[in-house]
């Protein structure tokens, strides 16, 4: 479930229910958001499988996902169309944030995420809470042949990111322990959220964040 707050954020009740997290899906109309422009570090974001370690704020190079156990630091994303993805893991206190667009998807940059948080933070996919915000629904996502074909299918088609994403995340028996997705589609809500498909070049971009707070009561 995800509900908007005061500042105009969806927020996903799986991840607010950890108290050590911070997090958010900006729309069109967020204030205030992200609440500590000092402490965000973000990507020059390029379609791809890149996952970069985040051990400080600031631009940190070219990727599309960012992953840390570092408190104090708020990852970042922007999209107007591609889906913002949330990944925090109780267990070790360690989180993601990630760009998923149809390229990224394709060349499986969630559960490479996944894969990497195994690696560097010894987490284990069951013990992941996954949040997938607002993006281009399969509605509003109809591609050509050329792109369909590597989605598997043949000819024009209709393509679901976030069901290919949550498919990718249960093969090999790496399946996670929660997944959550809004289920708004930013090219049909234009009262709510910036689509690329939809206005081009004229469209924002939304910001996602997640962070470890600094400090927690009884830590």
């Amino acid at each position: 479930m995800f509900h908007i707050d005061h500042r105009g954020v969806y927020r996903a009740q799986a991840l607010e229910e950890l108290p050590w997290l911070m997090h958010g899906f900006g729309t069109r109309f967020s204030r205030d958001w992200p609440p500590d422009v000092a402490a965000v570090a973000s990507l020059r974001q390029i379609h791809s499988d890149k996952v970069l370690l985040a051990e400080h704020s600031g631009c940190l190079g070219e990727g599309d996902a960012l992953m840390t156990n570092s408190p104090g630091i708020a990852l970042s994303i922007r999209t107007a169309d591609c889906l913002p993805i949330l990944i925090a893991d109780p267990a070790k206190r360690a989180i993601a944030a990630i760009h998923a667009g149809w390229r990224g998807t394709v060349q499986g940059i969630v559960p490479k995420t996944v894969r990497a948080m195994e690696v560097q933070f010894g987490s284990r996919p069951e013990d992941l809470v996954v949040a997938a915000g607002p993006g281009i629904g399969s509605c509003c996502f109809e591609v050509g042949p050329e792109v369909a074909g590597q989605f598997g299918v043949a000819g024009r088609a209709k393509i679901d990111l976030v069901e290919t994403i949550h498919r990718q995340l249960g093969r090999n028996d790496g399946a996670t322990g929660q997944f959550a997705a809004t289920g708004l589609c930013t090219a049909c809500r234009a009262d709510l959220f910036h689509s690329y498909r939809r206005d081009r070049e004229a469209a924002g971009r939304m910001v996602t964040v997640i962070g470890i707070k600094n400090h927690q009561a009884g830590d």
